[in-house]
């Protein structure tokens, strides 16, 4: 197909863009789509494997998923609706492998259990208190915990290694954690779109402008390697990562208004030394260093990659003007506007900690991250670790009630008031949630469709759970997972 009068038009060729055509896809495969990619293949930026951690965001180990009541009790509410939205990708992944539409599940997604540690007296008491509370919901009744040292050696022996016994130690465990090449799914998805009827991919493309005309529909103008194409879309998706905040703000929809960007780079330490790879398999989060953003959480993590295994620690933040790990340093300039400088310039009086934080991260020698991951890892060497770089993260940056403005380190939707017109902001839990986050979409800005009989059948074969709540039917949480884990070969 080859046409510049579309249906739907997705820009970005990373998670979102591909999950959101493919499910356009199956439930009406006569939709024409143009998806359109800056650079010369899809899924090079954020969704890369080596540019985010592949862990599968389902709440097991991630501390900051939980928060401490002023009594030290545990709230777990943000814990389960996370939880409840990975199921729902687990789900449609699950589909797309019983039809045949995608590869073997090992080529995507492995199953690596999902830890936390911590030591010292008080966050050993904190994850003791969260260990109960999650442990009484369906959704985490299958976490273990533990302080004996015999038992930590097991789960993660490297990490014990020359550990002194004197400091009190806990760790939790799931063993059904996932890691996720996301970057895998979405080129698995681009060639199953690839593949069909009235679909077109256009790489090396970047989106110049747009404008909504008195019909509703959308022109949109591309440089395509050089050359200018104007394309008339009824619908526009923006899945460009940190990309989507400018082209947000070209738009010019009332619902961009007060919305800006904070970027922050990630790096990795990473070592592939088989001799310490193959001692160590999970993923190990710990607690987060005050003032820093949640997505430096410090892991030690099992990653496989198109079938290779390696170690990585991290991530270690950084800061930069750019929105894309391949963007200009003008881009945080230019998205500075009239109406979200006010917000801007609130966030940066009131997050101070943050800048501290960043600052001392981008001035950390190799030495100082090796420190680092001594904390974790007491017998690491320099010399078996890189440091690798990571994709970039844009925080989202609006309006509070009092119109000053409040960074948010979520994921979060913008739609037109039609539902003409739809652009994803944010990072973490990011490209885990995916699947939930296009249903969404879809809801908002295809409602009239998907209320239809048809829509609402094929979407009950895709996401069996759809339409009811995981979070409050936890019999049918435990019946879908126990398929998901069985289709995707993750059963311990």
């Amino acid at each position: 197909m080859t046409s510049n009068l579309v249906d739907v038009l997705l820009v970005g060729g990373g998670a979102m863009s591909t999950t959101l055509g493919v499910l356009l896809k199956q439930l009406d495969p006569n939709l024409s789509i143009l998806m359109v990619e800056r650079l010369d293949s899809v899924a090079k930026e954020s969704t890369d494997g080596w540019n985010n951690a592949g862990t599968g965001h389902a709440a097991y180990c991630e501390l900051n998923y939980t928060s401490e009541n002023s009594d030290g009790s545990v709230n777990i509410d943000k814990a389960v609706n996370i939880n409840a939205a990975f199921e729902v990708s687990l789900q449609f992944w699950s589909y797309l492998v019983e039809q045949g539409l995608m590869p073997a599940p090992k080529e995507f997604i492995n199953r690596v259990p999902h830890q936390s540690f911590v030591w010292g007296e008080r966050n050993v008491k904190m994850l003791k208190a969260r260990h109960q509370a999650m442990s009484a919901h369906p959704a985490f009744k299958e976490m273990q915990y533990t302080e004996d040292r015999d038992t930590l050696a097991q789960w993660m022996p490297l990490i014990m290694q020359n550990r002194g016994s004197d400091e009190p130690l806990a760790a939790t465990r799931i063993e059904h954690g996932t890691d996720v090449n996301f970057g895998a799914i979405a080129r698995h998805m681009s060639q199953l779109l690839e593949g069909s009827d009235q679909f077109e991919l256009s790489l090396k493309s970047e989106v110049t402008d747009l404008e909504q005309g008195a019909d509703g529909r959308w022109k949109v103008t591309l440089d395509v390697n050089g050359t200018e194409r104007v394309v008339d879309s009824k619908f526009v998706f923006l899945g460009a990562g940190g990309g989507a905040l400018p082209l947000l703000q070209k738009s010019d929809i009332k619902e961009s208004d007060g919305y800006g960007g904070f970027p922050v780079s990630g790096q990795w330490l990473v070592c592939d030394k088989p001799e310490l790879v193959e001692q160590h398999y999970a993923k190990v989060y710990g607690a987060a260093p005050i003032g820093a953003p949640p997505m430096s959480v410090p892991h030690l993590d099992t990653r496989i990659i198109d079938g290779k295994k390696a170690i990585l620690f991290g991530p270690f933040a950084g800061f930069t003007t750019k929105f894309l790990k391949t963007g200009s340093f003008m881009d945080l300039p230019k998205s500075i506007r009239f109406n979200n400088i006010k917000p801007m310039l609130s966030v940066g009086k009131n997050n101070m900690d943050l800048t501290r934080y960043l600052i001392s991260e981008v001035m950390q020698s190799h030495k100082d991250r090796c420190d680092s991951l001594r904390q974790f890892y007491p017998d690491a060497k320099d010399e078996d670790w890189e440091l690798a770089y990571a994709g970039q993260r844009v925080q989202i940056i609006k309006k509070d009630e009092s119109g000053a403005g409040k960074l948010e380190f979520g994921t979060e939707a913008i739609v037109a008031e039609d539902g003409s017109l739809a652009a994803l902001l944010g990072a973490s839990p990011g490209a885990s949630t995916t699947v939930n986050t296009m249903i969404g979409i879809l809801e908002r800005c295809f409602a009239d469709r998907l209320n239809g009989a048809e829509w609402q059948a094929k979407m009950k074969q895709m996401v069996p759970s759809y339409g009811e709540s995981l979070v409050d039917n936890t019999d049918l949480l435990l019946t879908i997972r126990e398929r998901t884990l069985s289709t995707l070969q993750l059963e311990p």
